[in-house]
């Protein structure tokens, strides 16, 4: 049994979608069909079943998912354990964010670390907040960067990096334009863009009273072009792009920049050198791992 064709299969079992999980692994869609078909064919049993419309684990599917998760995350372990007695940070490392902070705050960190660690291949995965977080806890991503507070899950870690301040973003000529900073009094009834659903800044907007949600934008990047189109106002973080929109302050309102990773991911060296480079580049007072604590010193 290879381990590509369960780590294939894994993905394809959480996205129910072999275009997705091509996509998401980097493979043409016939080689991920290839792989599940030759993992089916080894086990003897089907996996999926598959009409026109829709895939669906089969039960042998269903039980094989927790004991795919058990192997590959032995298989990391194993990894880790090596990589820690050589020390030297190489191989692959997956990092996830959030669009705004993958076009803002991720190139820095990204640069840093490969001037300082040139064998270890990045790659950056856009994503949704829940997303990022299934990604990291299902080990197909190291270390993920996210607004607001991380999950509650024993199995992660997380850190916050920094706070970010929040504003109002309005179309020019709007009454709020005018204002020199927004209190929640002041969008009583006030027509607003939000993003969906499980979104932090969705949860934000619905904890103030008076607001009105008149539609929902699927990111922060088009909800900043659609009220600059003149669709309505929203709430984002001041590093968002908004041309054509006018911001401004929310009142004493911020969110936090945060780190989440796995813990027994920590003493992984490239994955202790991320953590190091981005507690390096923020600044932050905040203990940090022993393992991390070593990397700085050594970065």
């Amino acid at each position: 049994m290879e381990l590509r064709h369960l780590r294939t299969f894994r993905v394809v079992a959480r996205t129910l979608n072999f275009t997705r999980a091509a996509a998401e692994l980097h493979y043409a869609q016939s080689s991920v069909t290839e792989q599940i078909q030759a993992l089916e064919a080894e086990l003897g049993s089907k996996l999926f079943d598959r009409t026109t419309r829709r895939l669906t684990l089969t039960g042998a599917g269903e039980r094989l998912v927790g004991y795919a998760d058990q192997v590959l995350e032995l298989v990391e372990e194993a990894r880790a354990a090596v990589d820690e007695e050589r020390g030297d940070p190489e191989g692959d490392l997956t990092i996830g964010a959030l669009e705004t902070l993958c076009a803002q705050r991720i190139p820095a960190l990204f640069g840093a670390y490969r001037t300082r660690w040139p064998r270890v291949r990045i790659t950056l995965r856009e994503g949704s907040r829940g997303e990022l977080y299934q990604a990291v806890r299902q080990s197909e991503m190291d270390v993920c960067f996210t607004f607001g507070a991380p999950p509650a899950d024993p199995a992660l870690a997380s850190a916050t990096l920094g706070t970010e301040p929040l504003v109002v973003i309005v179309p020019p000529g709007h009454p709020l334009a005018s204002k020199e900073e927004i209190r929640p009094g002041d969008l009583d009834g006030v027509g607003f863009l939000a993003t969906p659903n499980g979104c932090g800044f969705r949860e934000m907007l619905d904890r103030i009273d008076g607001p009105v949600v008149e539609a929902e934008v699927g990111s922060l990047a088009a909800l900043a072009r659609c009220v600059a189109a003149g669709l309505g106002c929203g709430i984002v973080p001041a590093l968002v792009a908004c041309e054509g929109a006018v911001a401004v302050p929310l009142a004493g309102a911020a969110t936090d920049v945060t780190m989440t990773w796995r813990r027994r991911d920590e003493r992984k060296p490239n994955v202790a050198a991320l953590l190091a480079t981005a507690y390096a580049l923020s600044g932050n007072d905040s203990p940090k791992p022993a393992v991390v604590r070593r990397a700085m010193t050594t970065a």
